[in-house]
């Protein structure tokens, strides 16, 4: 199997909207790729159908077997990451492999206060 890694500046995972991302990719491949993407995307996680929507992505053909390239995203403003009872969206940078479809993914959270936002009240907390 192949090694792919993402590392951000400062092991940062929290961002605001409208803020840069900035890191590097990297990977060690076992066999040649036709092409090496990374993605900038949120996705849905609960009940129901899951929507994705890719925001940016970065694009390598014919990548070397062992490289590593810089990544740097502009986050859009919205939508936020958050969770409810049913439902989170869910924002993350993954890189993928293709034709083996080989992936590496890391979770990000975007919101206006650098926190997941809940969409439940917390009831075991007494007011």
């Amino acid at each position: 199997m192949s090694a792919l890694y993402i590392v951000l500046r400062d092991n940062r995972t929290a961002f605001l909207p409208s803020e840069t991302v900035e890191g590097h990719v990297a990977w060690r491949l076992n066999q040649p790729a036709e092409s090496i993407e990374v993605r900038l995307f949120w996705f849905t996680r609960g009940k129901g159908t899951t929507d994705t929507e890719v925001a940016a992505a970065l694009r390598f053909d014919r990548p070397p077997l062992s490289d590593q390239q810089p990544l740097r995203f502009t986050l859009p403003k919205a939508p936020y990451s958050f969770s409810g009872k049913l439902i989170s969206l869910v924002w993350a940078i993954e890189l993928v492999v293709e034709p083996s479809g080989e992936t590496e993914r890391l979770e990000i959270t975007l919101s206006p206060t650098g926190r997941e936002i809940l969409l439940y009240p917390d009831f075991a907390s007494p007011e």
